[in-house]
C-alpha cells in the first residue's frame, strides 16, 4: 500500500453522525425530487436503509450502516419545517448571479441540511463544516466542497453575529 492507501481513515461504521448527515442529504433530495411527505421517507430510511445487512450491503446497495438515527430524523424535520427560511438564509448567501435554483439539488439539501442542524445549536460551526465537507465529497468531486466551506462559513458567522457572539467585540475590553 502507497500514497493516500496508508492513511488512516475512519470508517462510515464507526462515524454514526456523519452517517446520519450523509442519510439525511440523501432523505432531503428524495423529499424535493418526489415531493414525498417526510416522515414517510423517514420511515422508509428507518426500514430499508439503516443497519448492517445480512449480506453485509454498505453504501453502495443503497445502504447506510450504524447510522444515529435519531440525528438523522431531527435534521431532516428541522429542514422541511423551516424550509422557506432556509431558502431565503442560502439566497442571501450566494451571488445575485447565481440563484438558489441554479444549485445542484443535492447541494441544496446539503446546505438547508448543514444550516439546520447549526441552528439546533448541538454541534459547533467548525464541526459542522467539517463534517459536511466529508459529506459533499461523498456526492462531489469538483468544486462544489469549497462552495460548502464558503456559503456555511458566511452563515455561521453571521448567526454567531446575530446571537451577539461575535469574536471580534467579544475579545474587546470594556
Amino acid at each position: 500500500m502507497t500514497g493516500l492507501q496508508d492513511q488512516p481513515r475512519l470508517t462510515p461504521a464507526s462515524r454514526p453522525r456523519t452517517a446520519a448527515r450523509l442519510a439525511a442529504v440523501q432523505a432531503l433530495f428524495q423529499i424535493e425530487q418526489n415531493g414525498d411527505r417526510p416522515d414517510s421517507v423517514i420511515e422508509q430510511f428507518l426500514l430499508h436503509r439503516f443497519g448492517t445487512t445480512m449480506s453485509g450491503a454498505g453504501y453502495e446497495d443503497g445502504c447506510i450502516p450504524e447510522a444515529d438515527t435519531r440525528l438523522f430524523s431531527t435534521i431532516v424535520r428541522d429542514t422541511v419545517s423551516s424550509l422557506t427560511s432556509l431558502t431565503q438564509t442560502i439566497s442571501d448567501t450566494l451571488p445575485a448571479t447565481w440563484p438558489i435554483e441554479r444549485l445542484d439539488p443535492v447541494l441544496r439539501a446539503l446546505l438547508m441540511a448543514a444550516i439546520a442542524e447549526a441552528r439546533a445549536g448541538d454541534a459547533p460551526a467548525p464541526v459542522l463544516i467539517n463534517e459536511y465537507m466529508d459529506v459533499a465529497h461523498g456526492f462531489f468531486s469538483g468544486d462544489e466542497p469549497r462552495l460548502i466551506n464558503g456559503v456555511l462559513d458566511t452563515v455561521f458567522k453571521q448567526m454567531n453575529a446575530a446571537d451577539g457572539h461575535d469574536t471580534a467585540t467579544d475579545t474587546q475590553p470594556d
